[in-house]
């Protein structure tokens, strides 16, 4: 297949589209079932080089979540715990902890579960039965990877009335060296980024405290490759194999650093043993439960507490959780990870990292204000290494 025909572009007025190679080879892909849209094979593409790297640099399988061109999380194939399970929504598949790729995704896709909805996966492997399993019953737009098993495929196929879109890549391909897009007609050309992310790149340690463990650097690692393929301004938070939160897109770094630590706190408060054992109604559907979840922690636009209210979705009236409790929990994590793909400019960013968390941070450095943002990470003990590298991604 030398070119794929699409209904329309980003939006529906912007005919035609089509996806194809410039120099008339073949696509290094096969849709095997569906028909994605444009916007589903920009995040296919992005989604598969995130995984693919992950799994180069970390040697585990690695599966993200995508939505808009931007990861919700990315986590490579580390078993989960029994809290976590639950807090995910996978602590009734069996097998599970058989599979790394099932893992993996279950990571990635529990992490934010409210902006995974209707989501693009990326799967490092070959899918297999449980991780098929596990997308089947969430709401998903398709799923890109290097191969099915034949049962895997027959369960992937039954969803949305049998139009779910699957994709599959072939893994030996490698892209040009020098890659174009046009902008209001005019061509713009760059150099691939190809630039690789591994420990050697977390070696330039410059505060008071060197000690950086293995589980740190991996999470780092994490943080940046997630990074690469981000809408830029952006910082990730990691812990424990995958990405806990996700800021893209913001045109201050503070703002990143904000969005993707208050995300990086609703996960671990996700695990939370008041928010595992809120009493939900039997008829109340996973996506439901999400936004509840997400309500009754953050206290957003409806009190799912309230009179009235906590009828629609519990048996029995919860205890609300109150700032200072969630603040004593929070207070408890340590050893999160932040990658940031350009330098803080303020030690503002480290502050609010401090509050969720954060003891290990990865950035380019280069600000005129290095010495500052350096002085606030010694001040909490924390661990910081500058990277020489920016990751910007557009």
């Amino acid at each position: 297949m030398k070119e794929f025909e699409l209904k329309y572009g980003c939006n529906p007025n912007q005919k035609p589209s089509k996806i194809y190679m410039k120099d008339g080879s073949e696509l290094p892909i096969e849709i095997l079932n569906g028909k994605p849209g444009y916007i589903n094979f920009l995040d296919a593409f992005n989604s598969y080089q995130l995984v693919k790297e992950l799994k180069e640099a970390l040697g585990l399988p690695a599966a993200t979540s995508f939505k808009h061109v931007s990861p919700t999380s990315a986590a490579v194939g580390e078993v989960l715990s029994d809290k976590l399970k639950k807090a995910c929504f996978v602590d009734d598949i069996e097998g599970l902890d058989e599979s790394p790729l099932a893992c993996a995704y279950a990571r990635a896709r529990g992490t934010d579960r409210m902006c995974s909805f209707g989501d693009w996966v990326a799967l490092s492997d070959v899918c297999d039965v449980t991780t098929a399993k596990l997308i089947q019953r969430e709401i998903s737009d398709g799923v890109i990877a290097p191969g099915y098993t034949d049962e895997a495929l027959e369960i992937l196929k039954t969803k949305r009335k049998g139009g779910y879109n699957i994709v599959k890549i072939d893994p030996s391909y490698v892209p040009a060296e020098v890659e174009t897009k046009e902008v209001y007609g005019i061509t713009f050309q760059q150099g691939r980024n190809n630039f690789k992310i591994d420990e050697e790149l977390l070696s330039n340690i410059v505060t008071a405290n060197k000690e950086m463990p293995d589980g740190a650097k991996r999470d780092l690692i994490i943080a940046l490759i997630t990074l690469k393929y981000t809408q830029s301004n952006s910082v990730c938070y990691a812990y424990q194999g995958q990405a806990i939160g996700v800021g893209a897109g913001q045109q201050s770094r503070i703002h990143c650093t904000r969005l993707a630590g208050t995300k990086a706190d609703t996960w671990h408060m996700r695990q939370y043993d008041k928010v595992l054992n809120l009493p939900f109604r039997d008829d109340l559907g996973r996506a439901d439960r999400d936004n509840v979840i997400d309500g009754y922690i953050n206290r957003n636009e409806e009190d799912v507490c309230a009179e009235g209210n906590w009828q629609k979705y519990f048996t029995s009236r919860p205890e609300p959780l109150t700032d200072a409790e969630i603040r004593a929990y929070l207070d408890t994590i340590t050893g999160v990870a932040l990658g940031s793909d350009a330098f803080f400019p303020f030690d503002d960013n480290i502050e609010r990292a401090k509050r969720s968390g954060v003891s290990y941070i990865a950035e380019p450095g280069g600000s005129i204000r290095d010495d500052v943002v350096i002085s606030t990470c010694d001040k909490y003990n924390m661990v910081m290494a500058f990277t020489g590298m920016r990751l910007f991604h557009h």
